[in-house]
């Protein structure tokens, strides 16, 4: 979709907008949202942020998804100056792109930015980024950490209409616990998942499947998917906690999945594009407790993505079972 497609959406008739979920753990889903609640929203991130009417925005996310949308409606709502560029893996590439007070990116944007110098001095003037779509993994954390303008790394789904809560990645502020919005409540139910009521931007309470904790001041961390627990051999093994504890010792591109076994119920998998699957395979088994240890190491030369670069964990799974099957 383009932004012309996207405006005359908007400014039709209708009271609401056609979206799309990214497919993260399933088939993308389309999903009507009220354009009041879309303002609603981009109010309360506009007031969080403290900007203000005329700031610029830079647009850099596909138009198919909340986030692109979001951004224009942000915008329009609130009176930002909207700069748009061709979504890409490089959105700064343009030595034009500055001063800018608001950039929302995922993760691989950053990623890619960060590795060149002129991008990433353009990243450090942003005077408000957000980063949302995927996990930020310890080693770009520290890297933004130093950050002198504010860096967030955001919390939200398409059905919340972007994020509902922020946690400050730059600075003396950095955390790594979210603090929701002032008219957003979280809680816990009985399995230990987010439980979301966030009326002006959704009209029913969201039950989530992210395993999450809470403090005592209201804030959350999310600790994982409920669908992303390996069973094996009576043993609960969380999928984001053992990719996280990798992430810090390689930079080599995995996914963790699992796969039916006879004897221990599921087994841990570990999908990679690296060719060199027996250096993955000594690391994990000098970092990793004995339990966490991948029963099959298998190689591929495309990791399973959305596409908003997000793990599609359903088809890392169909593909853990076929090459598994042939181990």
């Amino acid at each position: 979709m383009c932004i012309e497609e996207f405006l005359s959406e908007w400014n039709n008739d209708s009271d609401r907008v056609l979206v799309h979920t990214s497919g993260s753990t399933g088939q993308p889903k389309p999903l009507w949202v009220e354009k009041r609640r879309m303002e609603a929203s981009a109010r309360i991130t506009c007031g969080f942020l403290g900007l203000k009417e005329g700031d610029t925005a830079l647009l850099c996310l596909p138009l198919d998804y909340i986030a692109g949308k979001m951004m224009v409606v942000r915008a329009l709502t609130c009176g930002l100056r909207l700069v748009s560029v061709e979504p890409s893996g490089h959105p700064l590439r343009n030595s034009l792109l500055s001063p800018l007070d608001l950039v929302a990116m995922v993760p691989l944007q950053v990623y890619n930015s960060l590795q060149v110098p002129e991008e990433r001095e353009r990243l450090r003037q942003v005077k408000h980024l957000i980063i949302g779509g995927g996990a930020i993994d310890e080693a770009m954390a520290r890297e933004l950490r130093d950050f002198p303008n504010a860096v967030w790394s955001t919390y939200g789904m398409t059905e919340t209409l972007s994020h509902i809560a922020l946690r400050r990645l730059s600075g003396p502020g950095a955390s790594e616990w979210y603090s929701p919005f002032e008219s957003v409540a979280v809680t816990l139910n009985d399995e230990g998942c987010l439980v979301i009521d966030a009326p002006l931007m959704c009209p029913q309470r969201l039950v989530t499947n992210d395993i999450a904790e809470m403090d005592a001041q209201g804030r959350f961390r999310i600790l994982g998917r409920k669908d992303n627990v390996i069973c094996s051999g009576g043993v609960k093994i969380q999928i984001e906690e053992v990719e996280s504890l990798l992430r810090k010792y390689t930079s080599a591109p995995f996914l963790i999945s699992k796969c039916q076994h006879k004897k221990f119920g599921e087994a841990v998998v570990l999908l990679t594009e690296c060719t060199d699957v027996q250096s993955l395979k000594t690391l994990c088994r000098e970092v990793l407790p004995s339990f966490w240890q991948p029963r099959y190491y298998l190689h591929t030369d495309r990791l399973p993505l959305t596409a908003t670069g997000k793990p599609a964990r359903k088809e890392a799974e169909r593909l853990s079972a076929a090459l598994a099957v042939e181990v």
